[in-house]
């Protein structure tokens, strides 16, 4: 047993983040947590605090270093307003499984419920959006809590936290040691795998004519990656990946048919509707995956492979339900299983691969040299920054190019808020994906309108010397909700067209270089220039006013019932 130690609350908290292996959080103070902060001044060797100009800031970035990672992220904000400033980033990581823990400041116990200077219920406000949350009133829960946080969040399907700490909790004194939480009861995050289930999968896919993988984010987070390969080139199976799943499979692999969904590729598309059998792994068939229910792939059966028991059967029919880590199960599922020529299924995939290239590929270039779509902008940043770079994206017409255009031939390489569609989400995300793995080239992939959502960042870009580089896709428009109304609502542009300033001198006024082209002929150039530079650079490529992503899934259409730029 460790031996006690007598310290202060917030030591305590400090102890316990760094006997977790935390040696980087996201913050922004305030009047409940001066005293964490005041004791984090002694601890700046042993934990990098990074200062975010907004708390929204800090949680995305926690956001974003734990996807980049695979560990926690750690953010740290005040009582009241700033502890509802992550909300979003809360909510936002609880929908696309994200390992965090938040750390927010209370008044003191005595005063809980008087509607003090400050203070909010954030334990009811986020119960809805964590899997855990607990609010500290005395320095002796502390180090528990932090423990029993960071099992909960890791564990099973990741998610977020909350621990509430209020100001008496971090001033008093305590008896400091520190256990890891190794369980708890009634939480099993790893459920037992069931080998009967394994088998009649197994039997399933050798039995199929034109099988098809769906991969989502539980690959990755099962660091299961290795395994979907080997059980796809093993079997014979092609794969196609949600927007969550995109780089847990390279883009260059044969077997691989794109992403599926609303703005999804045409193969994939295709061949979910034409199979006959569906594997399902680490995806939970959300709306935007599937189009219209009745309409979803109409002739296959569907064996569904999750950790979260509740997402089995949840959204869609599931012929064979499993609860397992995925990992494991594909490791399994290797045994027994069969090479199957499937020559024709294959020759399909490529037919609607060349399909996608007429229809919708070779549409994105202006024959009259004129102007860049946003398709060339993205091509052009993957040919120059290569397959292992980092494409963080915000929400939008930009997401959407990125997913269909960017190539990748590592893991952890695409990072994007999916459930939630979180504008703003982009650079502060970029930025915790940096501090992460700073060895790796980091893209922030934004529109104009997500850019300006959040980029007081550039700040916290400027002060910390961290070297993202942005490229601002700029139309002038809030570009996803414009080509609805374009297509939808009779060019009725309600209130999304945007004057914007020059983001090029705000850039500058933080000290970070950056360029801004509108002709193609310019374009390999400032990218290469993006790409080559020492630190952070912004590059913003000026593009078509009203260009569209297709193919496009209108809303309760099936997934064959795409539109095109036609």
């Amino acid at each position: 047993m460790a031996k006690k130690q007598k310290v202060k609350g917030a030591d305590a908290l400090l102890l316990s983040l760094i006997a977790e292996g935390v040696d980087i959080m996201f913050g922004y103070p305030g009047g409940q947590v001066i005293p964490i902060y005041d004791h984090l001044y002694d601890y700046r060797n042993r934990i990098n605090h990074i200062l975010t100009r907004h708390e929204q800031g800090a949680v995305h970035a926690a956001q974003g270093y734990a996807r980049a990672t695979g560990k926690a992220g750690v953010c740290i904000a005040t009582s009241g307003p700033g502890a509802t400033n992550l909300l979003t980033g809360i909510a936002d990581a609880m929908l696309d499984s994200t390992p965090l823990v938040c750390i927010t400041g209370q008044v003191p116990s005595t005063m809980l419920g008087t509607d003090a200077f400050q203070e909010a219920d954030i334990i009811s406000m986020t119960m809805p959006v964590t899997k855990w949350n607990y609010q500290v009133t005395s320095a002796s829960e502390i180090a528990p809590a932090i423990a029993k946080g960071f099992y909960i969040a890791r564990s099973g399907r990741p998610g977020p936290v909350v621990i509430d700490i209020t100001k008496n909790a971090q001033v008093e004194d305590v008896d400091f040691a520190y256990k890891p939480c190794m369980g708890l009861r009634s939480y099993t995050p790893k459920p037992v795998l069931d080998t009967e289930k394994v088998a009649r999968i197994v039997e399933m896919v050798n039995a199929a004519e034109r099988p098809l993988i769906l991969a989502g984010q539980g690959v990755t987070l099962a660091g299961a990656e290795k395994a979907l390969a080997e059980f796809a080139d093993i079997g014979n199976v092609p794969i196609a990946t949600t927007i969550m799943g995109i780089s847990s499979v390279c883009t260059s692999h044969p077997l691989y048919v794109g992403n599926i969904g609303m703005h999804g590729h045409i193969p994939a598309n295709k061949l979910t509707q034409k199979s006959d059998l569906l594997i399902a792994v680490g995806m939970r068939f959300s709306d935007r995956v599937t189009g219209a229910v009745k309409g979803y792939a109409p002739g296959a059966k569907i064996i569904h492979i999750d950790i979260d028991h509740a997402e089995l059967g949840k959204n869609l029919r599931c012929d064979l339900p499993l609860n397992a880590d995925a990992k494991e199960a594909l490791e399994a599922m290797k045994t027994g299983l069969k090479y199957i020529d499937r020559a024709e299924w294959l020759a399909a995939a490529a037919q609607y691969r060349q399909k996608e290239q007429e229809r919708v590929v070779a549409k994105t270039v202006d024959p009259k040299g004129k102007y860049i779509s946003m398709a060339q902008a993205v091509s052009a940043l993957t040919a120059k920054a290569g397959s292992d770079a980092v494409i963080v994206t915000d929400v939008g017409q930009n997401q959407m190019f990125s997913a269909r255009y960017s190539r990748f031939d590592s893991n952890r390489s695409f990072i994007t808020s999916g459930g939630l569609g979180t504008m703003g989400f982009g650079l502060p995300a970029a930025i915790g994906a940096k501090m992460g793995v700073p060895g790796r080239q980091v893209f922030a992939v934004m529109g104009d309108g997500g850019f300006q959502m959040t980029m007081q960042e550039l700040g916290t870009i400027m002060q910390n010397r961290i070297g993202v580089k942005m490229l601002i896709l700029n139309n002038s428009y809030l570009g996803m909700v414009r080509q609805w109304q374009q297509l939808f609502f009779d060019r009725r542009y309600s209130f999304t067209e945007l004057e914007n300033p020059d983001f090029i001198k705000i850039a500058d006024a933080y000290g970070i270089p950056g360029r801004r082209v509108s002709s193609p002929g310019e374009l390999e150039e400032a990218v290469a220039a993006l790409v080559g530079a020492e630190g952070s650079y912004l590059l913003e490529v000026v593009v078509r006013s009203e260009e569209n992503v297709f193919p496009m899934v209108p809303a309760g259409a099936a997934l064959d019932e795409s539109i095109y730029n036609e």
